[in-house]
This record gives structure tokens, sequence and C-alpha cells, in this order.
């Protein structure tokens, strides 16, 4: 998988090149485990900045940057490698049809309507002269305001690609800021047996002290009422508790993962939480939007706990 992004860099000995004006450009790839190893030899043959992340993720971020050349250089040494690795891993295999090369890139969503182009034209016009698959996903990324481009060929048609794309995007600057996507440990799904709760691990359910002293905490304020299939076991709180309210502000570009698709998200917080949830309207000039939680103290914790993890 491969994340990516352009900027333009001032260069003071900024000349015109055979591949049009010589630009610095950044790219980010989404790499899965040892491959990182291999980007490493890359470095001098290519004559590109890589940078690998650290991290506990499976996935890790490469970052490449450089004058234009030493980028697509990379880039079609890493589309090489990708082959490579597709032709060994069918030599014991008994597929016949060799898969294509696959890449995520990772576009700043404001650059996907010039990289679509009106009614689809500047998409369709990239498939057609390099031959390479294309397609820009519907949804943003998790905590992000970036999509995710997949494409896909054969390596030197994944090249002309990838040049192409380039250029819109240095055509066409992200619009206001832009909130990178960073891979997260996959989250484990979470269970509650015995007063306790457990987040699953492979076969194992692992005690999770954090969440057990919210349910307790939320099993402390009867009478409840079961919240129905979508969390079992799991207690909601009915009008009859106490009630208090708190108030929390969440900036503007966050505000979208907290709700969710047309609400999926909030709507869950609010389930698991047994709290209600209002959240105000964008007010003009402000960065920022208030969130009002109200309920027992046990459903405002829960309630808070979740728009965090979020």
């Amino acid at each position: 998988a491969v994340k990516f992004a352009c900027h333009w860099m001032n260069t003071k000995d900024t000349k015109v090149t055979e591949g049009g004006l010589n630009v610095t450009l950044t790219i980010r790839l989404l790499m899965h485990g040892k491959k990182g190893e291999t980007v490493k030899k890359m470095r001098e043959e290519s004559g590109a900045r890589i940078n690998i992340s650290e991290g506990s993720c499976p996935e890790r971020i490469v970052t490449i940057t450089g004058p234009t050349d030493a980028i697509f250089k990379a880039f079609s040494m890493i589309a090489l490698k990708f082959e490579e690795d597709i032709n060994a891993s069918m030599t014991n295999s008994t597929v016949t049809s060799k898969p294509p090369v696959t890449l995520r890139l990772v576009v700043p969503a404001s650059q996907c309507g010039s990289l679509i182009g009106k009614g689809g034209s500047k998409i369709k016009e990239i498939r057609e002269s390099t031959g390479a698959q294309v397609q820009v996903a519907g949804d943003m990324l998790p905590n992000s305001t970036e999509r995710a481009v997949t494409i896909s060929g054969t390596p030197d048609a994944i090249i002309q690609c990838v040049k192409q794309i380039c250029v819109v995007m240095l055509e066409s600057p992200p619009k206001g800021a832009t909130i990178p996507y960073r891979p997260k440990p996959a989250s484990a799904p979470i269970i509650f047996a015995g007063g306790q709760a457990f987040t699953i691990q492979g076969q194992y359910a692992i005690p999770h002290p954090d969440l057990t002293k919210l349910h307790q905490l939320a099993m402390q304020h009867p009478p409840f009422t079961p919240l129905g299939q979508t969390t079992p076991g799991f207690p909601g709180l009915d009008a009859t508790t106490p009630t208090s309210s708190h108030e929390l502000t969440i900036p503007n570009d966050l505000i979208g993962c907290i709700i969710g698709r047309q609400g999926s998200k909030i709507n869950e917080i609010r389930q698991m939480s047994g709290a209600q949830i209002k959240i105000a309207n964008a007010t003009e000039g402000s960065a920022e939007r208030q969130v009002t939680i109200t309920g027992s103290p046990a459903n405002i914790s829960l309630a808070q706990y979740l728009i965090n993890a979020r």
C-alpha cells in the first residue's frame, strides 16, 4: 500500500528540466513489515531521501523526498520489487493468471476533485493514456481528511500513472489544512463478562482494566434498560437516574469522525454510553463545535471515553 503527497518547495535553483519544472516532491508509502529493509537499499541508487516510521503498527510509513527524477527512480524500484514478490509467490502456486501490482496512494480530499475531473474526465484520461486502473475511494480514511487512491497495473503503467497524478497535484494544491492519515494498530473487539471487560486478541480474551472500571461504574447506577442486539450485556440507564450535564469542545475538522457516516458513530456512542449527546451547529468564525453530554456521571464518563477513543 502506498501513501503519497506532493508539495511545491521554493528552491533558489528552480530550473526547467526535461520533465518540466525541477520541483521537489514528497511521497509517503504505506508498507507492511520488513519491506522497509528493501527500501533502505534504494536510498543510494535513487538519490532520494527515504525515512521509515517507527512504531508498533503492522503498517509503516515510508517518506520519500527529492527532485522529481529521484522520486520516480525510487518509485519504479518499488513497483518492480512488488512485481518480483508477485512472481516469487506464484512459483509454488496453482494460480495461472498473474495479478497486477497494486499500490495505495493517499491524497488530500480537497485535491480529489481535480484528480477525477469534470464528469470523471481526468481520471478517464489517466486510465486510457497509462493503461493503469485508478480508483478514488468515496470515503475519507479514518481520522483524516485524505482519501485512498488505488492504482494497479504493470510497473510501467503504475510509474506513468504516478507521474500524471503528480502533475495534477502540483497544479491543484490542497485547499485548507490537511489532517494526514496515520495507520493505527487494529482495534480489538471488546466483550463484557462477569463484571469485567476483555479485549479479544487472537484466540485469547485479555482483561482491560480501564474499560472494566467504566463498566463497573455504569453497573452501580440501577435501574438498567437493555440496549438490544448491538452491545449484549452492556447496561443502559433509564430516565430515573439522577442526571447532570457536561460540555466539551471538539475541533471542526475532527467532528466528522465523531459523527460518522449519516450519524452512525454518534448513535453508537449514545447507545453504548446511555447518555444524551447534542452537537451544536457550527458557528461562523469558530474552529470548534460545542458538544453537550447529559446523563448520570457513569453515562457521561463512558460517553467521554468513547468520544476520545474516536
